[in-house]
């Protein structure tokens, strides 16, 4: 059964012995992010920080602190169990013929229970602040020395297309600048962004509702690069195999899960612009101070006696990591879908994300490895990738010891690495210009007498299977343990 709320999940953390409660005073400013960048760094438990300075809101981060936390978030046994159940929905065709029709009544009674669900009232409402709300209600981190100031950093971001009224739900942090107002940094590529772009062209305000402390399931929902158009509270109820029940806010025309801790209702004009940042960001160094629209706050409802679920990001390993690996092995299946020749794929904690792709194929014709990149850079967020790495489908993506060895033994750097120009991640401090910059491409897969390899190529050497097996058999003789 799907976790009802945030609380339950705590619970099954705590069951695991995967939570940690933390009863001294601790403070939002700095110590926060210092204990808990040493607990991730650990692959350690989520932490319950119960009594946060200033504040009479505990406090939960590192919930996703390791791919055990997650697997527990999503109620699976494996991540890899979760791309193959999506394998599966992405191989459903329409049925022929009315006994099939029939047999697939099940599949399609389960797929529609995924729909989001409007009900009337939620615990999100049992406070409700529409007369003065604050910013300052929240135990907000300072997370760095040099941050600009105190930031939510895992919130739940809902805006609505203008034209389609199809719903957008992102994750962007949020600068505090004071008691009612904070910087929206959604990048210009990103869904909430666009929503806004169209109403500035307008000249009207785009309504923006924010909620903090759902159930798992829905706040991971909110960091998959989903298809253009596709309801992210549709796939939040595909990873909870329940719908999500939304409830509508009090000041704007939008709706957010109902079982969340917290709910910050506003609005953000067409051409206000506020400086934000510097920001500790997850590539490990500051993201530079920008302009960026602001949020007006116009109330905030919440649970009695709410948690405040909130994350650090910064040099790898830390939680938001893991949750890259949710959003990798989720989305092996939609590159497998657009691109069969894949075999995996994997983005290293130390390539925060969009620095370093390595894919492995099924190299069938010259020039494959190639077309492979630039598909890839023509794919959604998969854009942003800064290095794309091709190997033969028998290199195993996940070990950085046979990649590298693999790779630097089958490149003539001059003849397999091309450059391209094109869009970069805003956070890429390098790049030329901002959003704007070169990409690398390396062909780390056996050359072929097509591509115009004259040589021959050698064979990797292995031992025999019969030798092997003797060895196996008489290890015990040897006594060498």
């Amino acid at each position: 059964m799907a976790y009802e709320d945030l609380r339950a999940f705590i619970a099954a953390l705590e069951r695991q012995g995967l939570l940690k409660r933390i009863t001294t005073q601790v403070d939002p400013i700095l110590e926060i992010t210092e204990i808990t960048d040493r607990i991730s760094k650990q692959l350690g438990p989520a932490l319950l920080f119960e009594q946060v300075k200033d504040s009479s809101m505990p406090l939960l981060i590192n919930a996703f602190g390791s791919e055990a936390h997650l697997c527990l978030a999503l109620q699976r046994a494996s991540l890899d169990e979760l791309a193959e159940e999506l394998d599966g929905i992405l191989e459903f065709k329409s049925p022929e013929g009315w006994f099939e029709k029939l047999r697939m009544l099940p599949k399609l009674t389960e797929m529609a229970s995924y729909l989001p669900k409007r009900v009337k009232d939620g615990p999100c409402k049992e406070v409700r602040i529409t007369k003065d709300p604050s910013f300052d209600l929240l135990p907000t981190l300072k997370c760095w020395p040099l941050d600009g100031g105190r930031f939510v950093t895992l919130p739940l971001v809902f805006t609505k297309d203008p034209d389609t009224g199809t719903r957008n739900c992102g994750m962007y942090r949020m600068q505090i600048f004071d008691e009612r107002t904070a910087g929206m940094h959604w990048h210009i590529h990103h869904g909430g962004a666009r929503h806004y772009e169209k109403n500035r062209r307008l000249g009207r305000r785009t309504e923006v509702a924010v909620a903090l402390g759902p159930d798992p399931a829905t706040t991971l929902s909110a960091v998959i690069p989903a298809p253009e158009g596709i309801d992210e509270m549709l796939i939040a109820g595909f990873l909870r195999k329940r719908s999500v029940e939304l409830a509508q806010c009090e000041t704007v025309d939008l709706e957010v899960p109902a079982n969340a801790e917290i709910v910050l209702e506003g609005y953000v004009e067409p051409d206000e612009l506020r400086l934000e940042g510097p920001f500790g960001d997850h590539t490990g160094f500051y993201s530079l101070p920008d302009y960026y629209p602001v949020f007006h706050l116009t109330a905030i409802t919440h649970r009695l006696n709410p948690i405040y679920q909130t994350t650090i990001v910064g040099r790898p390993p830390m939680e938001d990591c893991h949750m890259g690996t949710a959003v990798e092995r989720m989305s092996r299946p939609l590159l497998r879908k657009q691109l069969p020749e894949i075999v995996d794929f994997h983005m290293p904690f130390a390539g925060v994300f969009h620095n370093l792709v390595i894919v492995s194929i099924d190299k069938a014709y010259p020039g494959h490895a190639r077309k492979i990149m630039h598909a890839i850079w023509g794919l959604g967020q998969a854009m942003f990738s800064k290095v794309i790495v091709v190997v033969d489908k028998d290199v195993n993506v996940r070990d950085p010891a046979e990649v590298t060895w693999k790779v630097l033994n089958h490149i003539d750097p001059e003849r397999d690495i091309e450059f391209v120009m094109g869009p970069v991640e805003t956070l890429d401090h390098a790049s030329r210009l901002p959003k704007y910059g070169s990409k690398m491409g390396i062909d780390g897969t056996r050359k072929w007498k097509e591509e115009g390899f004259t040589r021959e190529w050698p064979e990797e050497q292995v031992m025999d299977k019969e030798t092997r097996a003797l060895v196996d058999q008489r290890w015990k003789e040897y006594g060498l343990g």
